[in-house]
């Protein structure tokens, strides 16, 4: 009996031991898994940081090396001058004139090239035998580079307000109208097959199936049309037109005011970002479930 006792309550140690050991491990993983968030944040935050300093950072060396006389300020003037150059465009009002001319210009030919190609690519996604007719012309047109014709863009339209607007639609039609064709025949044929057996006639089939299903490709279209739009009405502006920010970088150049150039520029790249952000949130609301 004492045996049975002793061994029994040897068995009750080892256990409580196993137990306790097992308790200890499954503390020490939640204590981990407690301090990772806190680690990731902490990171996080570190990068946000170096993201928002690296720029100040290419700032400040930038002035001190044109200050030490490292960097040739007739090329590139100290950031300081620049934004008084900045200051100076702002307070007369003139850099908001060129960045309006621009910004309207820019949506009504995004507009005008863009609605086409968005219906004409969906027929051509539905359609092999449209796609067949209009493929050869696409493949022919696309290639050749939209500043190339701009002279003749300008010779039919003169070279007012109207002759930007086309050179914009042109620039914008075909990357629109590659990534709607292609993001209606990605659309699995259930879909499709769905649409058919409830019946929809055409124009449902086009807004309820084919549309929505070409949609994330639409997008990254439109995304590469916007920053193609913007690059082409800078072109175009240098030639044949009184505002706008491509006419007020080639004014820069003429007179050598090379800060009102840097201005220009900074600018456009503002003008890009914006866009971009503009469009994201607009995917987020229309595409909610690729979030």
């Amino acid at each position: 009996m004492s045996q049975e006792r002793v061994s029994v309550s040897t068995a009750d140690v080892q256990g409580l031991i196993t137990r306790t050991r097992v308790a200890d491990v499954a503390a020490d993983t939640t204590a981990a898994q407690a301090e990772r968030p806190a680690l990731g944040l902490s990171q996080q935050n570190k990068e946000r940081l170096l993201s928002f300093f690296s720029p100040l950072l290419l700032l400040v060396a930038w002035e001190l090396l044109v200050q030490f006389g490292l960097l040739d300020k007739r090329f590139f003037p100290a950031p300081t001058s620049i934004i008084g150059t900045f200051t100076n465009l702002v307070t007369s009002g003139e850099l908001f004139r060129h960045i309006q001319a621009s910004v309207s210009r820019i949506i009504v030919g995004f507009l005008m090239g863009a609605i086409p190609a968005l219906i004409l690519g969906i027929v051509m996604g539905l359609s092999r035998w449209i796609r067949a007719f209009f493929n050869p012309w696409l493949a022919a047109l696309y290639p050749i580079p939209k500043l190339a014709i701009l002279p003749l863009v300008m010779l039919i339209f003169g070279l007012g307000e109207m002759s930007k607007y086309v050179i914009i639609a042109i620039a914008v039609f075909f990357l629109v109208i590659y990534n709607t064709m292609a993001g209606v025949m990605n659309i699995p044929n259930i879909y499709l097959d769905v649409g058919r057996n409830f019946g929809a006639n055409r124009v449902q089939f086009w807004w309820t199936v084919a549309l929505p299903g070409a949609l994330p490709l639409i997008f990254t279209g439109i995304k590469l049309a916007s920053g193609v739009a913007l690059l082409v009405i800078v072109a175009a502006e240098f030639v044949g037109a009184k505002t706008g920010i491509g006419y007020l970088i080639w004014q820069s150049w003429q007179t050598f005011s090379v800060e009102a150039m840097y201005v220009g520029l900074v600018v456009i790249s503002v003008l890009g970002f914006l866009i971009s952000i503009a469009l994201d949130e607009l995917e987020h609301i229309l595409i909610p479930w690729r979030l």
